[in-house]
């Protein structure tokens, strides 16, 4: 069943590189509201538990130092439909295939380095939301 939330995190190169504002004006122009939202740094402990699901792949370990290796943008956003409008904001993982107005096309550097993380489905968006907010720290 769909629903009408989803996360998002800004990695650590799109922060870096002063992406944050634009790549959030963009979410908004698509009809987003923002419900949460911090500025966090991940350790590696806390960017491992984030990133278990990967454990077991090559790249974990580059993924985990990667994601813990500055500030990120957590956020929950709200609208209708919204991990898969979200989906199709963010564009493809590798920045070379991505349709032109998304935000891996303006803002990703590579495949790795893709500017932005967004839930995959409606139950990964539920968890990763709780992973970094509790109930409180929500709007609405």
């Amino acid at each position: 069943m769909a629903t009408n939330r989803t996360f998002t995190m800004i990695k650590p190169e799109a922060v870096a590189n002063g992406d944050s504002g634009n790549i959030i004006n963009m979410i908004i122009e698509a009809g987003f509201k923002v419900k949460a939202m911090k500025l966090t740094t991940l350790s590696k402990e806390r960017a491992g538990e984030f990133y278990e699901v990967h454990n077991e792949r090559p790249f974990y370990g580059e993924l985990v130092d990667y994601m813990s290796g500055g500030p990120v943008v957590a956020m929950i956003l709200e609208k209708e439909n919204a991990m898969a409008d979200f989906r199709a904001l963010i564009g493809s993982t590798d920045p070379a295939d991505a349709a032109d107005g998304t935000i891996r096309k303006a803002y990703a550097k590579s495949k790795a380095e893709n500017a932005v993380h967004g839930s995959d489905s409606d139950e990964n968006a539920e968890l990763e939301g709780k992973f970094h907010f509790s109930s409180a720290e929500i709007v609405g």
